[in-house]
């Protein structure tokens, strides 16, 4: 099940900061010298902007091959967990790490925020977090104040909230486990730097994690797993046949799921090959029983392809009731004359 966090009550109080270039161009690094102490009013702006971008994120925990407790961000956190006031000394520990690790040319310089911050619920208990927040780009913005009893226009360039980049939240719970922990990149490159080298998170193996990946297994299969010259509507309701299980039960176990959603033999022994080539990150089987979470699962089925493309121009979009009602609506053929395929489709009126 997926753990209920609420930022309501959430507040930022202090922070350290960092200026961190990449070391390939020669940028170098800065670090404050004293924490950032946030009021009342920036306090409330500063919280929302920050905590907004983690909302419905995957539950992740930090990692190390050894031990958890070697990962460089989880003993900087674990030390201001313990102590509030090692965030400066531990927000310097964090940007050095991370600028360690921008050693590749297309990872951007930025500006980096390390924050504690108060209050945040998890499932209706007041946790302290710690953010971790980089915005890698600058905006232009206007200010029109009143000086010397005249108004003017002053332009800045500054961060714009809705266009942070990079962000990570770890709340102190399950700390022997890697911490309860969010993140988000907004990035468009293929760097996988930020959660698997700076950060170094894995996802949590929870009943949410299990459903999304065996689910979208299931998707992946339909699209790649099956026979070239299958017909993308059979395809289809392999898939969704595959999801609606999902949707009908709330434990999901290996065997009922071939016999109830693939049933054909053909169909179940090119699934357990495709399967087969499925690992999880420590090169294990992924799981084959598990509670199935359905928020989880519905936004599997979002990436089932259901649209038909044609060179003519033409594109059929199927949707879950056509599983019910493909035999006797759906048709295809060959015209000789014409040299041509065709798709008859059978209706009882325009909705």
């Amino acid at each position: 099940m997926s753990l209920l966090v609420k930022y309501h009550a959430a507040k930022i109080s202090s922070m350290a900061l960092a200026k961190v270039g990449n070391p390939t161009r020669n940028e170098t690094l800065k670090t404050s010298k004293e924490l950032c102490r946030v009021g009342e009013r920036d306090s409330e702006v500063l919280t929302f902007a920050f905590l907004k971008p983690f909302k419905n994120l995957e539950r992740q925990h930090f990692h190390h091959h050894s031990d958890v407790s070697q990962n460089e961000i989880h003993r900087s956190v674990t030390a201001v967990f313990k102590q509030p006031a090692a965030l400066l000394d531990s927000g310097r520990q964090i940007a050095r790490h991370l600028f360690s690790k921008s050693n590749h040319p297309n990872i951007k310089s930025g500006d980096l925020c390390v924050s504690i911050v108060e209050d945040v619920m998890v499932e209706g208990i007041k946790h302290q977090a710690i953010c971790i927040i980089k915005s890698e780009s600058r905006v232009p913005f206007l200010e029109i104040s009143d000086q010397d009893g005249d108004l003017k226009l002053t332009t800045h360039n500054g961060i714009y909230p809705e266009k942070i980049d990079k962000g990570c939240l770890i709340i102190d719970r399950d700390a022997e486990d890697g911490y309860l922990v969010y993140t988000f990149d907004k990035s468009s490159g293929e760097s996988q730097f930020w959660v698997r080298d700076f950060l170094a998170l894995r996802p949590k193996k929870d009943a949410a994690f299990m459903t999304k990946q065996y689910a979208e297994m299931c998707v992946s299969f339909a699209e790649e797993g099956l026979p070239e010259d299958m017909a993308q509507e059979e395809k289809f309701q392999v898939a969704n046949k595959a999801l609606a299980y999902f949707d009908e039960k709330d434990e999901f176990d290996e065997g009922a799921f071939k016999q109830e959603a693939l049933t054909e033999p053909a169909i179940i022994e090119k699934f357990d090959e495709y399967k087969s080539n499925f690992v999880d990150e420590d090169g294990k089987p992924i799981d084959n029983q598990f509670p199935i979470e359905k928020k989880a699962a519905k936004k599997a089925s979002s990436k089932l392809k259901s649209l038909l493309k044609l060179d003519t121009g033409v594109t059929l979009r199927f949707t879950p009731n056509f599983v019910d009602e493909a035999e006797k609506c759906f048709e295809r053929g060959m015209d000789e004359e014409k040299g041509m395929k065709f798709i008859k489709i059978y209706y009882n009126e325009e909705i």
